[in-house]
């Protein structure tokens, strides 16, 4: 059985699959096998991949479906993985060298369900480290976690026994997958090291805004309904309060702002505020957001009024 199985959906990616091969099949630890899941591909981007098949034939397994978006193509390369660990990563990204042996060390020594590494933002003209908060309960993981999944490794056996998977034809997508895993990581690790250089397209869909952004309004209520359909909502019922306030009103708002069409974003931010009040109508009296810092009190400063000053001036942005 290989020690990690990397998952890499791939689309339309011939300026940067490359890039993101020599970065997985130069990994000093030997025992991997990267599965690179062919999303319908309609560019040169099968062309790119035919040596590293030819070259790393036993390393690497090569699979084709029609488009269905990276979340069918992730759902489709999980199958197929025999590795102890999943780890998933976007085609248009890259990894250092070391990275998988040295996460794969830390699951091993501390016997971890997953193990999370930092990772750096990359724009054209500059690089920014995001550097992760340490967690160690499931409760606290739900408050502080960055829930994308290409910075983890994460135990095959949890994945395939709980049957999670990302939904299919959402957006935010790591949100849903990450959110439902988290009732069953019983031991979590880290390494805090700078492993994953994310690259930012201006063209890609995380940096693309139009009604799609939305979309997380879907995402956050399945999360909700998942839990309480498990038995977990009443456990972590702040936590998922404060998740769906601190949502709507941090990263999605400032997404939403930044919709093009007028009409469009108009009713999404309308659409935004209702949700709240609707969902979470004492959401100011949640626990977490006692916890004195900047984004507790920017969240709580939120009222009819301030809301629309903060969009106005986020739209300017």
């Amino acid at each position: 059985m290989p020690k990690i199985s990397i998952i890499i959906p791939v689309y339309n990616v011939e300026n940067y699959v490359e890039r993101c091969l020599n970065s997985v099949v130069n990994q000093t630890i030997e025992d991997i096998e990267i599965i690179l899941v062919n999303d319908g591909s309609n560019d040169n981007t099968k062309e790119k991949i035919i040596p590293y098949l030819e070259k790393y034939k036993n390393k690497i397994k090569y699979l084709e479906k029609e488009n269905g978006g990276l979340s069918s193509a992730r759902n489709f390369g999980i199958p197929h993985a025999t590795g102890e660990y999943i780890a998933f990563l976007d085609s248009d990204d890259y990894i250092e060298r070391t990275a998988y042996e040295e996460m794969y060390q830390v699951a091993k020594k501390e016997n971890a369900d997953m193990v999370e590494c930092d990772f750096l933002w990359e724009y054209p003209n500059k690089t920014k480290k995001d550097i992760g908060a340490i967690y160690q309960t499931k409760k606290e993981m739900l408050e502080k976690a960055r829930v994308v999944a290409w910075n983890k490794l994460i135990k095959r056996k949890i994945i395939e026994k709980e049957k999670i998977e990302f939904p299919l034809g959402l957006r935010y997508e790591d949100v849903e997958f990450f959110y439902q895993l988290i009732p069953y990581l019983n031991k979590v690790a880290f390494v805090k090291k700078c492993f994953i250089h994310y690259t930012q397209r201006e063209d890609s869909i995380a940096n693309t805004q139009n009604i799609r952004t939305k979309e997380i309004f879907t995402v956050l209520e399945n999360v909700i309904s998942y839990y309480q359909e498990k038995g977990f909502y009443e456990e972590y019922k702040t936590e998922l309060e404060y998740n769906y306030v601190r949502f709507l009103l941090c990263s999605s708002l400032k997404r939403m702002c930044k919709i093009k069409d007028k009409i469009q974003r108009k009713q999404a931010l309308k659409e935004n505020w209702e949700h709240i009040q609707t969902k979470f109508p004492n959401w100011r009296k949640n626990e977490i957001l006692k916890k004195k810092n900047l984004k507790n009190f920017y969240i709580k400063s939120n009222n009819k009024i301030t809301y629309k000053i903060y969009c106005f001036f986020l739209q300017l942005i």
